[in-house]
C-alpha cells in the first residue's frame, strides 16, 4: 500500500486556517497560523475545524505516520481530547470486531483493518472520535466511516469516490483533512502561555529498534519489539504521565493524563481487561434486539462486565435483550483473564515503584519498556525477575504536554 504524496502548498488565500472556536464555543476568535508561509502540514478539504479538531489531527497524524514508518505497515489511531483511545497497525481481526462492525473478518482491506483494531481497543471511548491512518483513504474505509460516530478524518490522500462518501457525513459537517506526509516541521517550538512564549528543541529521536537493544531481564521475541515499538510511538503524542499496553499490533489499554503513574497503569489495565472480557462467550452471545444500535450494544456489553448495574439501568438492559443471562460470575471471570497472556507494556517515563510491574502482569504483561534511571529501577527490574516478565530499558523519556 503505497503512501499518497503531494505536498500541501498554500494558496495565495490559504494564509492561515480559520476555527470554529477556540477550546471552548466562548473563545470565539480562533485561528491557526503557518511557522512557515510557504507550506503547509495539512489542508481542510471539508467542514470547520475547531482548536481541539486541529490539535487532534496534528497529534494523530504525527503518531501515525511515525509508527507506520518505524513498523513498516499501515496504521490507524483514534483520537479523543487530544490523546489516542487507540491506536494499531494493519492486521487481523477477530470475529468479535467483525460481527461489531458488520464486516467479513476475511477480506477487509488493510487500512480498514487498522482503524477496525484501533477504534475496538476502547470503543466506548472512541465514540465521536477524531481518525488518522496512514495512508490513502480508499473507498472501503470510507463507506466504513459513513456507519460509525466520528467528527473527522486526517490522511495523506483520498482515493476516488472516498471523499464523496465522507462528504455527505454529518449532513456536509464531518470534517476531512489532507496532511502532507513530507512535511517536516521548524527543529524548534513555541507555545504561549499567559503572556510567556516557551521555546524548546523539537524532540526528534528516532524510534528505532535499538533503543530495546538494553535488555535487563529475560528475552524479547520479535513480536514483542513490534509492540513495544508501536506502544512507544503512542506514548509519544499521549498526555503524560502515560502507559499502553499492546498486544499483536493494537493497543489494549492506553492510560493518559494522570498525575501517578500506577493510576495510569491501574487504569488502562481496566481498560485491556474490558477488551478481552468482551470476547468471553457470555459476552458475545448477548442477543440483542435488532433496534439497538451498535454504540448501545456496545455500552450494555461494558455494563455487563462491570456487573455493577443499577435499578433503572437494569430494567433498561431487560429491554435491550431478547433474553436476559445469567451474570459473569468471579471465578469465571478470573479464569477468562487468565488466559490472556503476551501483552506488552510501555511507559512514557521511569517506573518508580515495582506496584506498576505487579499490576501490569495482572492483564497478561510479559514484556516491559520503560526508560530506566528511577531510584527504583532495581526493584523494578526484580519484580520484572518474579514475574517473569522481559524488560528492556530504553534510556527515552517521552512526555507529551
Amino acid at each position: 500500500m503505497a503512501w499518497a504524496s503531494s505536498p500541501v502548498v498554500p494558496s495565495s488565500e490559504e494564509t492561515h486556517v480559520d476555527m470554529r472556536y477556540g477550546i471552548n464555543p466562548q473563545q470565539a476568535a480562533a485561528r491557526a497560523v503557518p511557522v512557515n508561509p510557504d507550506r503547509l502540514p495539512l489542508r481542510v478539504l471539508q467542514g470547520s475545524p475547531s482548536y481541539i479538531n486541529l490539535l487532534d489531527a496534528l497529534n494523530s497524524w504525527q503518531l501515525v505516520r511515525e509508527a507506520a514508518g518505524t513498523l513498516d505497515r499501515p496504521a490507524a489511531a483514534s483520537f479523543k481530547h487530544v490523546s489516542p483511545a487507540g491506536a494499531a497497525l494493519a492486521g487481523g481481526i477477530d470475529e468479535a470486531t467483525a460481527r461489531l462492525y458488520g464486516v467479513d473478518a476475511d477480506s477487509v482491506g488493510e487500512l480498514t483493518s487498522a482503524y477496525l483494531r484501533a477504534r475496538d481497543a476502547d470503543p466506548k471511548s472512541s465514540y465521536g472520535d477524531f481518525v488518522a491512518v496512514s495512508h490513502e483513504v480508499d473507498v472501503e474505509l470510507a463507506e466504513l466511516l459513513a456507519r460509525v460516530v466520528s467528527d473527522g478524518i486526517v490522511a495523506p490522500g483520498y482515493a476516488p469516490g472516498a471523499t464523496e462518501i465522507l462528504a455527505k457525513k454529518k449532513n456536509g459537517r464531518f470534517l476531512v483533512m489532507e496532511a502532507d506526509p513530507a512535511f517536516e516541521p521548524p527543529e524548534q517550538e513555541n507555545r504561549d502561555v499567559f503572556g510567556l512564549r516557551l521555546t524548546q528543541d523539537r524532540d526528534t529521536t528516532a524510534l528505532t529498534p535499538d533503543l530495546l537493544a538494553d535488555v535487563h531481564v529475560g528475552t524479547l521475541p520479535e513480536e514483542a519489539r513490534t509492540d513495544l515499538l508501536l506502544g512507544l510511538a503512542v506514548l509519544r503524542y499521549t498526555q503524560s504521565n502515560s502507559v499502553c499496553y499492546v498486544r499483536d499490533g493494537m493497543a489494549l489499554g492506553i492510560g493518559a493524563g494522570q498525575q501517578s503513574r500506577v493510576d495510569c497503569t491501574r487504569l488502562a489495565g481496566a481498560k485491556v481487561d474490558t477488551w478481552w472480557l468482551r470476547r468471553h462467550p457470555l459476552v458475545q452471545g448477548l442477543a440483542f434486539r435488532p433496534e439497538v444500535r451498535r454504540q448501545d450494544r456496545v455500552n450494555w456489553q461494558i455494563r455487563f462486565i462491570e456487573g455493577d448495574l443499577t435499578a433503572d439501568e437494569r430494567a433498561r438492559f431487560h429491554e435491550a435483550v431478547e433474553t436476559e443471562p445469567g451474570g459473569l460470575g468471579a471465578a469465571e471471570r478470573a479464569d477468562w483473564l487468565a488466559r490472556l497472556s503476551g501483552v506488552s507494556f510501555v511507559s512514557d517515563g521511569s517506573l518508580p515503584f515495582r506496584d506498576n510491574v505487579d499490576h501490569a502482569r495482572r492483564h497478561g504483561v510479559t514484556s516491559i519498556a520503560e526508560p530506566g534511571g528511577s531510584i527504583r529501577s532495581g526493584e523494578v527490574e526484580d519484580a520484572c525477575r518474579e514475574h517473569g516478565i522481559a524488560l528492556a530499558r530504553t534510556g527515552l523519556r517521552l512526555f507529551h504536554h
